[in-house]
């Protein structure tokens, strides 16, 4: 069994912002596997049981807001007993251009409070991420501001076609493995907004 995590913050003023991206990629992945979302308040997570390429996944949306992500997922880990290496996290990257997708194996949290959180809890780097590029912004200081505003209109295709291959993407990893992931998805071409 896999977990799939999608990054964001509940509540409807944050529907639509770069920081949810990976609720809303999470979301689009459960219709296309035919997934329902739950409320589930012991992991205090919006958990859906789908099945992906023939596997188990459990998608998740943790509640707890993006600071405190990893709360949600070490929970349902150690619940489930799903080693770091079956976890996958989706998430807002603003090191990226809006519309391109990295896939990574592990790594550090660069920054980012819900990947922070999620190491702190899980205890290991070593799970694999989908970077969903949401750009720096026209304000080269401000991030906060960037991510919790809404997607600029003339954006919305780049991030919906973004979001359609990353869920593809966790589809080509739940299949084939991350490396066969990252041979299709990480490419310049293929990445192109």
């Amino acid at each position: 069994m896999k977990i799939v995590v999608g990054l964001g913050n509940p509540g409807l003023k944050y529907v639509g912002t770069p920081h949810n991206i990976g609720f809303e990629t999470v979301e689009l992945l459960a219709e296309r596997c035919g997934g329902q979302f739950k409320d589930n308040a012991r992991f205090r997570a919006q958990v859906a049981d789908a099945r992906v390429a023939g596997e188990r996944v459990l998608l998740v949306k943790p509640q707890t807001f993006m600071n405190l992500s990893g709360e949600a997922v070490g929970a349902l880990m150690r619940f489930y007993k799903v080693d770091a290496a079956d976890l996958v996290v989706i998430f807002d990257d603003v090191d990226l251009e809006v519309g391109r997708i990295r896939i990574r194996p592990s790594g550090g949290s660069g920054g980012h409070n819900g990947l922070r959180s999620i190491i702190q809890h899980i205890g290991t780097e070593k799970f694999v991420r989908v970077r969903m590029g949401v750009g720096r912004g026209v304000s080269a200081g401000d991030l906060v501001s960037h991510v919790l505003r809404r997607f600029a209109p003339c954006h919305r295709e780049s991030v919906d076609g973004m979001m359609d291959r990353a869920v593809d993407a966790v589809y080509k990893i739940v299949e084939s493995g991350v490396e066969a992931a990252m041979n299709s998805f990480n490419s310049a071409a293929r990445d192109q907004s």
